[in-house]
């Protein structure tokens, strides 16, 4: 087991997997091999400690209290505030605001910016490789707002077309929304130089950061992006939490996304004053428990190194994708330069569904369907694929064992 102060070197997954206890369960009495990391990654005992620790010892609403309890809640909660800030090298903690996750996130900036910044005949520009979470906010405020959607296209191989991207930004466009990481194909976007371009025209951009957190190191300060948006579930921590990193001068200027208790200064029936940053963004009670089970999710993604993260997934990666191309008629989806640990393959003309079932069977989770991600489905023709998605505890065994399930699963569907 990896504690918190130890360190892997050199990398050990063996180790690493006595962290992840609900790994050494069988389903339909095979072991299972979890390879859908890329909808939720399983959770360390680190982290599953950290979260009952809080509900055994410490739980208590946070803020507001001046006793014990209260007290301890709010500093371990804001220490893991603080823990984010440095993880993806924010300037000021401030800028961290707590979410229910990337979704959420993306809402926030949809309602409070849009609804500020957004008038008739405004644009915003997306990709055609967005997750409906960064598609459907935008088309929302757009629809009220008599402001239009702008798409950049992509390339065969799953790429950001960037020089049609460069003629999408003109005096209209107000807002630039794009992932780093492609849920669905895996392509590591090149979102310093869209980032780059976006602000030589004066124009924000918010970054959809839910599949960039778990596989690299962030750093704000590099990027320059003015919003960036991810979820803890991804990373190791638990669900219904996450963070939308803003810049200061963005988020003083816009308003307040939901109104309640936390979010207020002062509160009369004629006016109410809105409170600092970040509390500004944070109305109600928050999920305090996931806000402390994100800060032991990120010690652990650090105590073990996103350098050593990558560079293990980037081998999975490519050991996968060589193995499934050497069975007949399999067809890869999304061949970019740069990729994260994601492969999304389909067999000949057999439904995914199909598939995917019979693996399931066998042990296997992978994901099957549009991945939250229709329209970069349309855009190659098919209604969806098989998603195996790779994480820091996975191994090479297991995606032998996984080949062996695709090629005897094609044989029975032929």
């Amino acid at each position: 087991m990896i504690t918190e102060q130890s360190s892997i070197a050199p990398f050990d997954v063996l180790e690493i997997r006595k962290d992840f206890p609900i790994l050494e369960q069988e389903v339909y009495g095979k072991p299972l091999v979890y390879f859908d990391n890329a909808a939720s990654s399983q959770k360390p005992i680190q982290v599953i400690d950290a979260i009952s620790n809080y509900y055994l010892t410490t739980h208590s609403n946070i803020h507001r209290g001046v006793h014990f309890l209260s007290q301890k809640a709010t500093q371990a909660y804001e220490d893991g505030r603080e823990k984010m800030r440095a993880f993806i090298n924010a300037e000021k903690t401030h800028e961290i605001i707590f979410t229910k996750g990337t979704t959420d996130a993306i809402n926030l900036v949809a309602h409070s910016f849009g609804r500020s910044h957004l008038n008739a005949g405004d644009e915003v520009v997306i990709s055609t490789m967005e997750h409906h979470s960064n598609i459907v906010p935008w088309q929302m405020i757009c629809e009220e707002k008599g402001a239009k959607l702008r798409v950049i296209p992509i390339n065969d191989a799953g790429e950001l077309l960037m020089e049609e991207y460069k003629k999408l930004l003109n005096a209209k466009t107000k807002l630039v929304a794009v992932n780093h990481v492609s849920n669905a194909l895996g392509t590591i976007n090149p979102v310093k130089e869209i980032i780059a371009l976006a602000h030589s025209h004066d124009i924000p951009v918010l970054i959809d950061g839910a599949q960039a957190a778990p596989h690299m190191q962030l750093d704000m300060q590099e990027l320059d992006c003015d919003f960036y948006a991810l979820s803890s579930h991804k990373m190791y921590g638990p669900t219904g939490v996450g963070i939308l990193y803003g810049k200061e001068k963005w988020l003083e200027a816009i308003p307040p996304y939901q109104g309640g208790g936390e979010m207020i200064k002062t509160v009369t029936f004629e006016k109410t004053t809105y409170n600092e940053l970040p509390h500004k963004f944070e109305a109600g009670t928050p999920n305090i428990a996931g806000g402390i089970g994100l800060g032991a999710a990120i010690d652990y993604l650090n105590n073990i190194g996103l350098e050593n993260i990558a560079a293990h997934e980037h081998e999975l990666l490519t050991y996968a994708t060589e193995k499934l191309l050497a069975i007949e008629g399999i067809r890869i989806i999304g061949t970019a330069q740069e990729k994260a640990s994601v492969v999304s393959f389909l067999q000949g003309d057999t439904h995914p569904y199909d598939t995917g079932t019979l693996l399931d069977k066998m042990g296997f989770a992978l994901r099957t369907g549009h991945h939250c991600t229709e329209p970069l489905m349309n855009r190659f023709g098919i209604s969806g694929t098989l998603r195996a998605s790779f994480a820091v505890y996975n191994t090479k065994g297991e995606i032998d064992s996984m080949i062996k399930a695709v090629e005897r699963a094609k044989a029975m569907l032929s």
